[in-house]
């Protein structure tokens, strides 16, 4: 008997495990969630905060998102600064330096929060520790590389990205708001082609 109850004790267990392994685990939540947001595109306020919690800049601009791969971040005020990607080259252009830096995408440990939105879910579950802190926001957590941050929080709001949080490496806080979201209009990765205008200051740090 005493044999009989351990089988099915250990049966019982077996079916407890197999039963939450199948259970959506808050990064499997996090993917249904970004699975939605093919292309994207809209505006976003900035604001920088320092420890000590006082504001320390505050940006503005317009932001573009195209799955997998493809993104744009446009600083409109108070400078004016050009940030964008496609899977081969991360471009930075600071209009106002009139500096290009260029680096590469792949095999680098850098990342951009919205590249976590834009990429792809690989990066998401080899790269992260993901939480579920509360009914629409998600906690990453880099486990592996040097992203340049050490926390990342998305915040949904009625199942669109409305916000990011970010805790960079200089344990400063980041807090974006994302506004006039458009996810019908066209995109294309034409749409995120950059080449170096004439007279700029360039740095290439693939070569």
């Amino acid at each position: 008997m005493k044999r009989i109850a351990l089988v099915t004790g250990l049966a019982l267990c077996m079916v407890i495990a197999a039963v939450r392994s199948a259970e959506p685990t808050a990064t499997d939540e996090l993917l249904t969630k970004l699975a939605g947001i093919e292309q994207l595109q809209g505006n976003f306020q900035q604001v920088q905060k320092g420890l000590d919690g006082k504001v320390m800049a505050e940006t503005s601009g317009r932001f573009q998102l195209l799955r997998p791969g493809f993104f744009s971040w446009e600083i409109l005020a108070p400078d004016s600064q050009l940030i964008i990607a496609n899977p081969e080259f991360l471009w930075h252009h600071d209009r106002d330096l009139e500096t290009v830096t260029r680096r590469l995408v792949a095999g680098s440990d850098q990342l951009a929060p919205l590249q976590v939105l834009g990429g792809d879910e690989s990066i998401l579950r080899e790269r992260f520790t993901v939480s579920r802190t509360s009914e629409q926001a998600w906690t990453l957590i880099p486990v592996a590389g040097d992203p340049g941050f050490q926390q990342l929080v998305l915040i949904f709001n009625d199942g669109a990205i409305g916000g990011m949080e970010i805790l960079d490496s200089l344990n400063q806080r980041v807090e974006v708001q994302f506004s006039n979201l458009d996810s019908s209009a066209t995109l294309s990765p034409a749409d995120f082609a950059f080449s170096p205008p004439d007279g700029v200051d360039l740095f290439y740090y693939d070569e």
